[in-house]
Parts: structure tokens; C-alpha cells; sequence
């Protein structure tokens, strides 16, 4: 499979005063056209006020930075005003409307990955503005706007043309709805709050986003993680084994990765730093390696309960294995395979630095 899968950089698409909307681009990235993956990042400045829109895709968001508040708007369902914060994630079925608000003065950060598999362009979000310049209504006719709404024309004419920015505007002093905590539930979950599902002392910590702690998830089909690895410690080389893509996202820190694809052979071996982005294709295996100050990673998997084989550690599929056939596969003694079994006894999954 000869397929570039360097890490790349999102681009900005548009923006202005109010903040800006930026996304990582096939013809850079082309394992998003290949897996069917979109990626995009919307950031606000204070007052900064991303207009009610819905996508062609299903999505995941990741709140990378600061505090804000979503609208949104399930199909046939009232709204929910959630108030977010850094390491909230949501999921976003395709369809649903969304709005983002930045009240508070440190810039909002939102990472948005998803299936664009029912989306127009393959590895590519699109989406639909209800009003603003490039908003649904603009296309329509003043006589359809009318009939549609029950207003005179003068009044859709008003109503369609007064705002003319592009996706993004900076308010000054809109009286907005006041969040509701309690929306928050079964539409958030913080992860890095939520209770770990692997801590390994020295080695790392990994909260999964799945069906049980975050039922929307079944309905976008995929699953996420948020992966903190410490200095200088190592996430085990290993696979996604249901045929899932990972696209991963660096929030924090720095590394290096390899990963090996077909016929053994090493695919990629780079150093990622924060606001990377890459993908691993399916059954290829990755391993990564923090530099000293740590590495944070947030991860979709394009399935909504991801299953992961995981090569080397004490759960590591080369323990499960018989004695007789790592000695034959492997071609040697059972001295050597004695002790090649007695390493990683304890360790799963992170491995801290050597002593």
C-alpha cells in the first residue's frame, strides 16, 4: 500500500475577527480520501460566534482549548445549550445543528474528526449554514422565503440579508441562551475527568469513548480515545483488530512514531508534535515513544466499541501463544524463548523509561 501518511498541519479555510475555521485537506493528508475520514478545527475568539450549521457527516468533538457553550439540535428534538470545557468530547450524529459561542477571553478550541462516508466529498467535511452569506436561504427566492416562513418579503429580505459574514462573526453584546449543565448529560463526556480504563505508573493513562460511558456514540459509529503518554515512556506497538482506521490528533507534548504495513515493511517513522494530525491505515501497526516532556494524544477509531491486539506487554498476543510455537516461529531455543516471555510480566499496553 504506497500511500503517503506523513503528519500534517490543519490549514485555515476562512475566519476573521470572531475566529477562524481551518481542516486538514485530502490532496495533502490522502489517507482521509482513503479511509473516508474528515478533520477540522474551529477556534473562537472571545464573543466569537460560529452560526448554526449542520454537516454531511458524522462526527466526534474534542474541546482542545478553553471554555465555551454549543447549541444543539437533534432531529425533531428542542434544543440543548451545553456549556463545554477543555477535554469535553461530543458526538454528532450527521444532520444535527450545531452553534459554538466563546464568552470568556482565552481563545476556544474545537477538533472536529468524523465519517465522511455519506458526505459529498470524500475526506472532506461540508457544511450547511442556515443563514450568513453562504447560508441555505440566500439561494432561495424571496417568494419561496416568504411562503415558507408566513413573512412579507420586505421582512425576509431583511431577515436573509442582514448578515453577511461567512460562518463566523464576532457578536457584541447578544443576549445569547445561558447554558444548562444538566444538557450536558448523554450528549458530553469530559475525558480528562472521566474514570481511566488503563493507568499504568510511569507508563501512561487512556479513557475510551464508547457506547457505555457515551451512548450517541452508536449512532455517529465511532469510537475515541484520549491517550496521555509520560516522558520518555512507550505505548506498545499494536493493531486495530476489527479492520478500524485510527486518526489521531497530537494535543500536547512531543515523539516519534513508527508504523509497519505490508510485507514488514516500516511505513512511517517521524517525530509528531502538537496539532499533527495522521492516520493508521487497517491492521497496520503503530508504536510511539514520548519525548521527555510527554505525549498527549486524542484518537477516532472508526468503529463505536474498537477492539485493539496489542504486540509486546503482559497482555501482549505473543503471551497467549504456546511455548512450542514461539520457539518454531521465532527459530530458536526454549533458553531464548524462556527469556523473551519472562520480559513485560507486568507492564500492558505503557511502558515506562528505562532505568
Amino acid at each position: 500500500m504506497e500511500i503517503d501518511l506523513t503528519p500534517r498541519l490543519a490549514k485555515q479555510v476562512y475566519g476573521g475577527d470572531g475566529g477562524s475555521y481551518s481542516a486538514w485537506s485530502p490532496s495533502e493528508l490522502p489517507m482521509l480520501r482513503e479511509g473516508d475520514i474528515g478533520a477540522a478545527k474551529l477556534s473562537l475568539e472571545k464573543d466569537g460566534f460560529a452560526l448554526p450549521n449542520y454537516s454531511d457527516s458524522a462526527r466526534v468533538a474534542y474541546v482542545l482549548q478553553g471554555n465555551g457553550v454549543v447549541g444543539i439540535v437533534l432531529p425533531e428534538k428542542e434544543e440543548k445549550v451545553l456549556p463545554v470545557k477543555k477535554g469535553d468530547a461530543l458526538a454528532l450524529p450527521f444532520g444535527v445543528i450545531t452553534w459554538w459561542h466563546n464568552r470568556e477571553d482565552t481563545e476556544f478550541v474545537v477538533l472536529f474528526l468524523g465519517d465522511t462516508k455519506t458526505g459529498h466529498k470524500r475526506g472532506e467535511f461540508t457544511d450547511m449554514y442556515l443563514n450568513g452569506s453562504n447560508g441555505i436561504f440566500t439561494g432561495f427566492s424571496t417568494e419561496f422565503v416568504s411562503r415558507a416562513w408566513d413573512l412579507e418579503e420586505s421582512v425576509v429580505k431583511t431577515l436573509v440579508g442582514n448578515q453577511t459574514v461567512k460562518g463566523i462573526v464576532k457578536l457584541g453584546g447578544a443576549n445569547l441562551p445561558e447554558p444548562n449543565k444538566e444538557h450536558r448529560d448523554g450528549m458530553t463526556l469530559n475525558c480528562e475527568e472521566a474514570p481511566l480504563d488503563v493507568e499504568i505508573e510511569g507508563g501512561g493513562r487512556v479513557v475510551v469513548l464508547n457506547t457505555k460511558n457515551l451512548p450517541l456514540v452508536g449512532e455517529v459509529g465511532l469510537g475515541a480515545d484520549l491517550v496521555r503518554l509520560d516522558g520518555s515512556a512507550m505505548c506498545s506497538p499494536g493493531f486495530s483488530c476489527d479492520s478500524a482506521l485510527q486518526v489521531t490528533y497530537i494535543v500536547r507534548g512531543s515523539g516519534r512514531v513508527q508504523v509497519v504495513g505490508l510485507d514488514g515493511k516500516r511505513v512511517l517513522e517521524t517525530t509528531v508534535t502538537a496539532g499533527n494530525l495522521f492516520i493508521v491505515p487497517r491492521f497496520f501497526v503503530v508504536s510511539k515513544i514520548a519525548d521527555p516532556e510527554g505525549l498527549e494524544w486524542f484518537s477516532i477509531i472508526t468503529t463505536p466499541n474498537p477492539i485493539f491486539t496489542h504486540l509486546a506487554g503482559s497482555i501482549g498476543a505473543w503471551k497467549a501463544l504456546s511455548p512450542q510455537v514461539l520457539e518454531a516461529s521465532f527459530n530458536v531455543d526454549s533458553d531464548t524463548e524462556k527469556l523473551f516471555r519472562s520480559k513485560r510480566t507486568a507492564d500492558a499496553i505503557f511502558f515506562p523509561p528505562p532505568k
